[in-house]
């Protein structure tokens, strides 16, 4: 039941995808691509989580798809850096970027989604 509920909780499920970023960076090569791919994860892949929280006191409707945004942004961003360590690091854990590419794909979703959503609801007010 508890893994079902987590499931769910898009807040904890930012949170766990943040520590799985951080997890992943630690392992990355320390050579200048190696670093310069860490810097540029670790800041895109803690932001979601980051910015949701800030979604959740949004001043205005508008102020919360901005932050949304945001979120949708860095997770695009997060994808694709992770994509590019895929390719060009050979001594990184393919099937753990893997699955951190599909939690992507499926936060992504998420987040166009209640975008859309949100965005929606704003006309209808």
């Amino acid at each position: 039941m508890d893994e079902i509920k987590r499931k769910f909780d898009l807040e904890e499920r930012l949170i766990d995808f943040a520590t799985m970023i951080i997890s992943t960076v630690e392992t990355l090569p320390s050579t200048r691509a190696g670093s310069h791919l860490a810097n540029q994860l670790v800041r895109s892949g803690t932001s979601p989580a980051l910015n949701y929280g800030e979604a959740q006191s949004a001043e205005s409707r508008n102020d919360f798809i901005h932050k949304m945004k945001i979120c949708l942004k860095e997770l695009r961003e997060t994808k694709i850096i992770l994509k590019i360590i895929t390719k060009a690091i050979v001594k990184t854990d393919n099937s753990k970027l893997n699955i951190l590419i599909e939690e992507s794909d499926e936060l992504i979703s998420i987040f166009m989604k209640s975008v859309s959503t949100a965005t929606q609801n704003k006309k209808l007010s």
